[in-house]
Parts: structure tokens; C-alpha cells; sequence
């Protein structure tokens, strides 16, 4: 250290850090490409061959596509699907949301991973959510659309919603980022 700091100071002390995140295995981001002019935007959001996902770095084969809404800054957490194998696909088309992922596959070579993704309707991509990782979301301030993709249908007799206390990986993962 250059300059010599107070105790205090130096117990409290941390250094951002701008390299890549640890990766939870299986789960990975896939930008979108938004066509942009002066008069409008177009965007493909998915091309299948025949139920398949085309150009996509995993097999998926979309059976449900739901769109949900979030007031500013409402956090809709912990999220699974402990019945049945359901993948998810998440694509934030309008505002922005802070989404948290945690590895909880026993097996997992990454188990107790966690990852903040930040995802936004101006740069929209898809964010790949393998069975057996946790997820949520914390609305922008401007809330969140999330139009999302699962390779399993909801049974309304039998719901295969787990969930978990939004602060069951702790608190801290939803606080305000006061820099």
C-alpha cells in the first residue's frame, strides 16, 4: 500500500474487482442481436427447427413461453423445480432486473456457486437456468418485463414452484449498490 491508512479504514477496505464472474456449471448467457433504427427496433427472439432452438449453444426445446411483470425494485425470490426437470431461458425486453443464481445440485462440481447477472431490454439476451439452480430477480427502478422460455409446461394440479425465502442465501445479495 502506498499510503499508510487507519486501522479502521483498513479493516473496512475492499478493491473492485472487474474480471469475469465464477460460472455455475451448465449456466450461460446468450446475447441478442436488436436491430436498431431511426423509425423502430426489431429483434428475433427465436427461431425453432422443428421444436428446437436453432443457433443456440444448447438443446432446448421451448414447451412453455410466459411473461411475467415486476413493480420497481420488487424482488420475486427463490425460484425452483424440484418435481420435475424444467429449464428456464430468461430475456428482459423492457427495464432491467438483477438476477441471482445459486448452484444447489448436490453434485454439482460448482455447488454453492452463487452469480448476479444483470439483464436489460436495451442489450436483451437470453440467461440459461439449468434444473437445479436456484434463481430470482430484484426489478430495476423502472420495474422489469421478463419474457422467458421453460422446456416443461406448468400443471396446475400438481405445480412443481419450489420455493425458497428471498433471503435464504442472505439479505446482502438484494441490497442497494450505494458504490
Amino acid at each position: 500500500m502506498i499510503t499508510e491508512l487507519t486501522d479502521d479504514v483498513m479493516a473496512a477496505l475492499t478493491i473492485q474487482q472487474y474480471g469475469p464472474q465464477p460460472q455455475i456449471d451448465g449456466v450461460f448467457y446468450h446475447p441478442l442481436k436488436k436491430h436498431r433504427a431511426l423509425e423502430s427496433d426489431f429483434m428475433e427472439y427465436m427461431r425453432l427447427t422443428g421444436g428446437t432452438m436453432d443457433n443456440f449453444p444448447h438443446q432446448f426445446e421451448p414447451r412453455q413461453i410466459s411473461l411475467a411483470t415486476a413493480a420497481p425494485g420488487r424482488i420475486n425470490a427463490f425460484h425452483l423445480h424440484p418435481k420435475v426437470e424444467q429449464d428456464e431461458m430468461w430475456c428482459v425486453i423492457a427495464g432491467r432486473m438483477k438476477a441471482w443464481l445459486v448452484d444447489i445440485r448436490k453434485d454439482s462440481p460448482t455447488v454453492g456457486l452463487k452469480r448476479q447477472f444483470v439483464l436489460n431490454g436495451e442489450e436483451p439476451g437470453f440467461l440459461f437456468i439449468p434444473t437445479g439452480v436456484a434463481h430470482g430477480f430484484q426489478a430495476g427502478r423502472d420495474g422489469a418485463t421478463l419474457l422467458y422460455a421453460m422446456n416443461s409446461q406448468f400443471n396446475f394440479d400438481d405445480p412443481n414452484e419450489g420455493r425458497l425465502p428471498w433471503d435464504f442465501f442472505g439479505a446482502d445479495l438484494w441490497e442497494a449498490d450505494r458504490g
